[in-house]
Order: C-alpha cells, then structure tokens, then sequence
C-alpha cells in the first residue's frame, strides 16, 4: 500500500455541490447551499483500504453522533468499483448495514466529485461550517493502522466542537494520510 497526504485546501474555500447515489437506500443523495445544518463532513472512505478499516470500530459511533449534534455527515466512496470490487455499491450498502452507519454512504462513480474536492486518499476528511466555507481539512486523529496508536478521532472531533460553539478553525490541521483513491 502506497501511503498518499491529502491536499490541505484553504479554509474558507466553498463546499461544491454534489448528487450521489446513497448505496443503502438506492436513492440519489444532494448537498448543495441550499443544504441545511450546523456544519457539513464529507468523508472519503472505502471498504477495502487498511486505513479505513482501521477505524471501522470507532467512526461510524463518532459520526452517529456527530448527526445528533446537528453536523451532516456524508460518507463518500470514488474508488474505481471495476478494478476495485470490494468497493462497488453493492459491497458498500453491506458495509454500511454491518457498521450502522446513521449517514449515507454515497457512490461517485463519475468521480467528479473527488475532484472537485480535490480528495487523494481514503480517508480524506473535510468539514464545513454552517456557511459552506472549509473549517477543517485534515486527519481524524494520529492513529494508523501499524503504529499501535489508540484511535481517538480527537483531530475531526476537537474541530467539530470548535465549529459548534462558534470558535475558529484549529491553528494546527495535519493533513489525512491513506491509501489513493483509485482513479479510472
């Protein structure tokens, strides 16, 4: 596994828009300005890279929650699903029923949106505020999958309540650290 940083976007840059099928409720799935909520997170994940599935028995608790606290979470997927078949709609919507996710699982086969974003890796962690505008880019916590660090998601979740009581964006942001996503 190649191991790829993620491109640390300036704050403040705009949320695009998007319209993703949702791989549990085979329904399309749309954010745009219009999107209501205290904050937005769209995460870049997938089923079969080691980084993700190092946090599969702590994120979807911590994102669960993350919805009870007003924050929209959208767990996005981009990887090439022919090359990649662990990562198809189908295996998705499993993954996403095994882990109880509360949040859609969304499937960009185009992969427009992981360019838009500009997401590189999985996972690829991106908050905005109430405005649409980036608070935080970056890592979900220090944790990997070889270096025996507990995993904590305290980076995504020290800006989730930064951004919840109104305070500025976390001085230090370091960037996410995984697998690439596979482009076509």
């Amino acid at each position: 596994m190649v191991a790829t940083h993620s491109n640390m976007l300036p704050l403040g840059t705009k949320a695009p828009s998007f319209n993703l099928w949702d791989s549990v409720s085979k329904q399309k799935k749309s954010f745009s300005f219009e999107t209501e909520g205290k904050g937005f997170l769209m995460a870049f994940i997938c089923n079969h890279c080691p980084f993700v599935v190092h946090l599969n028995n702590h994120l979807p608790d911590l994102f669960n929650n993350f919805l009870k606290q007003g924050i929209k979470v959208y767990a996005i997927s981009a990887n090439d699903s022919i090359k990649y078949p662990a990562d198809s709609p189908e295996k998705m919507a499993i993954e996403a029923r095994r882990l109880k996710f509360d949040f859609p699982y969304l499937f960009d086969e185009s992969q427009e949106t992981a360019k838009i974003y500009k997401a590189a890796c999985t996972p690829d962690f991106f908050l905005f505020n109430k405005n649409k505008e980036l608070f935080y880019r970056g890592q979900y916590d220090d944790s990997r999958p070889s270096n025996n660090i507990q995993i904590t998601g305290s980076d995504i979740s020290n800006a989730v309540n930064l951004l919840l009581k109104d305070k500025n964006a976390p001085k230090n942001q370091t960037p996410s650290i995984g697998c690439n996503i596979k482009w076509k």
